[in-house]
This record gives C-alpha cells, sequence and structure tokens, in this order.
C-alpha cells in the first residue's frame, strides 16, 4: 500500500506531461467548433457604416459567405488584412466578405478601415458581443465560412496567412460555390 502512495505523483505527473506533450502537435489556430455543420447564429446586427449595410442572419442566404471578427486595437487583423483585400478584388463574385466590428468603438474601426481599405461587403457593428457570443468567438480575428444554404463550415482563429486562404479557404469556397446538381 505505501508503495502505491509514493508511486501517485509519478503516475500524476506522468499523465499531465503526457496532456502537455500531445498539446505540442496541435495547431491552435484550430479551435474546435460545435458549430460546424450548424446553422449560423441567428442575429440581425446595425450597420458600423452608415454608408453600408449592416450584417444579419437572412444576408447569408443563396451565396458563399466569409464572415471576420475584427477590432482596431487587434494587432493579427492588420496583418490579415491586405489578403481580405486582395480576396475582395479578385473574388467578389465567388465570396461575400462580411465584418463584425468587436468590441471597438465605431469611430475607430470606421477609421482604421479609412487608412487600410475595406474589403467588406457588409459590416455590422457587436457593440453589446451577443452576436460573437453566439457564434462561439474566443476572442479576433476569427473568420468563419458560411455555405450558400447558411451552414458554418469552416472556422479559423488567429490571423489568416497566405497558406490558409490558398491552401483551405479558396479551394472551399471554390467547392461550396459550385452548384448543387
Amino acid at each position: 500500500m505505501r508503495r502505491i502512495l509514493y508511486l501517485l505523483p509519478v503516475l500524476i505527473f506522468l499523465v499531465v506531461a503526457g496532456f502537455f506533450f500531445k498539446g505540442l502537435f496541435m495547431d491552435p489556430s484550430e479551435v474546435p467548433s460545435p458549430l460546424i455543420s450548424q446553422p449560423a447564429p441567428d442575429f440581425d446586427l446595425p450597420p458600423l457604416n452608415p454608408e453600408k449595410p449592416g450584417f444579419r442572419t437572412a444576408d447569408m442566404q443563396g451565396r458563399v459567405t466569409l464572415v471576420n471578427f475584427f477590432a482596431s486595437w487587434c494587432i493579427p487583423c492588420r496583418v490579415e488584412h491586405p489578403l481580405f483585400m486582395e480576396l475582395a478584388a479578385q473574388h467578389a463574385d465567388e465570396v461575400q466578405l462580411v465584418g463584425i466590428s468587436y468590441k471597438d468603438k465605431p469611430e475607430d474601426s470606421l477609421s482604421w478601415l479609412s487608412r487600410l481599405g475595406d474589403p467588406y461587403a457588409r459590416i455590422g457593428h457587436d457593440e453589446t458581443t451577443r452576436v460573437a457570443i453566439d457564434w462561439g468567438v474566443y476572442g479576433v480575428p476569427e473568420t468563419y465560412l458560411v455555405d450558400p444554404q447558411g451552414i458554418i463550415r469552416y472556422k479559423h482563429v488567429g490571423p489568416i496567412d497566405r497558406h490558409t486562404m490558398d491552401n483551405t479557404i479558396l479551394p472551399m469556397i471554390r467547392d461550396l460555390s459550385k452548384p448543387v446538381s
């Protein structure tokens, strides 16, 4: 019995170390989401910019939509922004790029977009963060790909890089844009 008591801390250490070791090989941008293959949450956000429409669930029907949660204070959002500008310029016929301003003052988001460019077809302002909570957002940036039926097909946590855009997101957009036969 005493021997088991001496081995117990070693066994606990080995179990904990195993979990940490496994974590070394996991991609932190691939956070599992219970929303994958589920309908997008129901919401109706007011516009961030009075010159553009806000964003609501119904706006995703019939079109592949890339939903990006961003904020002006978010440094990684600045890193991925040029890719969204490129996406909007080159693939607007395949995908609707929509932004949701998260935990940001409207004037700060608008100033940020004025300086860096505005790639979004629609921008909703999530002042209460209720919509972000419904989508399962942990922080910004987070990006979701929604099919024409309003079903969430992909979630990316963190800034999107060239590799992810070219090898994951664009191929999924092309596949989801194909007419269903």
